[in-house]
């Protein structure tokens, strides 16, 4: 009787494969001439037939870019076909999380967003910029230029708030550094 052999396949890290067999795996390759990546995505090889490619996903995706969904269709057949995939996912369209920021390059709030709608500016504006616009802006609708207009003090009041947040950001930009 043969002396029992110690296994290293025990213990954390585990050294050998998870299954009970030391045979090697079959592994299809792409389909792509020249191609030695592993084929893990079917594609069919014609419309309505069961033969199917095995691509690697980057040839996957080059032979599904240039998949036309709606060849064959009529134009109304076409409209209605999108409009019933596009109703059954329609909450899947835009997540609630695509409009936490703002346009942009993600370095500004929300309210400062609406800040520099206020004032007139890009989303990449400088303080420079805002204090230019603000000055320019409050000069048009100070009260002490237009006295007794409603309307020119609130869109004052709205001129003022909008600079503040920005002043208040450009502060905590400079402190954080």
């Amino acid at each position: 009787m043969p002396a029992p052999r110690r296994s290293d396949n025990w213990g954390f890290p585990r050294w050998g494969g998870y299954g009970s067999s030391r045979e090697t795996v079959t592994v299809r390759l792409c389909d792509r001439h020249n191609c030695s990546e592993a084929g893990t995505c079917p594609a069919p090889k014609s419309p309505n037939s069961p033969d199917r490619w095995m691509f690697c996903q980057k040839h996957a995706a080059e032979y599904n870019s240039g998949w036309d969904y709606f060849e064959g269709l009529s134009k109304e057949e076409a409209e209605s076909r999108q409009a019933d995939e596009t109703r059954e996912n329609a909450g899947f369209a835009e997540a609630a999380h695509y409009g936490w920021a703002g346009s942009g390059d993600g370095s500004r709030t929300r309210d400062e967003m609406r800040a520099l709608e206020v004032l007139g500016l890009e989303a990449d504006a400088d303080f420079e910029a805002v204090k230019k616009a603000w000055r320019a802006k409050a000069k048009e609708v100070h009260p002490d230029v237009r006295p007794g207009d409603e309307t020119a003090a609130k869109a004052f009041q709205a001129l003022q708030l909008a600079y503040e947040v920005l002043r208040q950001s450009e502060e905590r930009r400079e402190w954080q550094g």
